[in-house]
Order: structure tokens, then C-alpha cells, then sequence
């Protein structure tokens, strides 16, 4: 199983409990706007665990992921209505 997505998705289907999740907001130290000397950039304070995954070697390292829930999905959630699809 390659697909990050898929993987992302067996993990909240089957193992929810050790996902860990943090909304960026709660992490974000700094950022600033792509301009013409420098892309744009997000500075996040993560705990020191995560920095030795991401540098540490791939083979044994947890899969991070930077994952964007869109606002009509997120409405969609607190819904009753089940719309096509959805099932």
C-alpha cells in the first residue's frame, strides 16, 4: 500500500485511536507569502519526536502528511442529510 491516501485512510478505518492529529493553526510560529526572492514557507513547533522522523531514515520513519479539509466538507459532517455518494 503506496498510496498515502489509502494508507491515511485504512489508519482512521481501522487503527483511529493511534492517529494523531494537530490542527496547523495550533502550531504555526511563523509564515509569510511566496514573493519574487523566496517561495512561501509555514514555520510549525513540533514536537521533537516528529523532527527525528522526518530526518531520520525513510525505511523507518512514520508517515506525515499535511492534509486539507475543505469547509463544505467540514459542514457536511454536522449534517443529517445524507446526500449520494456519502454512503
Amino acid at each position: 500500500m503506496e498510496n498515502p491516501v489509502e494508507q491515511l485512510a485504512y489508519a482512521l478505518d481501522k487503527y483511529r485511536e493511534r492517529v494523531e492529529v494537530a490542527p496547523i493553526q495550533e502550531l504555526l510560529m511563523d509564515s509569510a507569502r511566496q514573493n519574487a526572492k523566496r517561495p512561501a514557507y509555514v514555520k510549525l513547533a513540533v514536537p521533537d519526536e516528529v523532527v527525528k522522523s522526518l530526518r531520520g531514515s525513510r525505511a523507518q520513519s512514520d508517515l506525515m502528511l499535511l492534509v486539507r479539509v475543505p469547509k463544505e466538507i467540514q459542514a457536511r459532517a454536522d449534517s443529517p442529510i445524507v446526500l449520494p455518494g456519502e454512503v
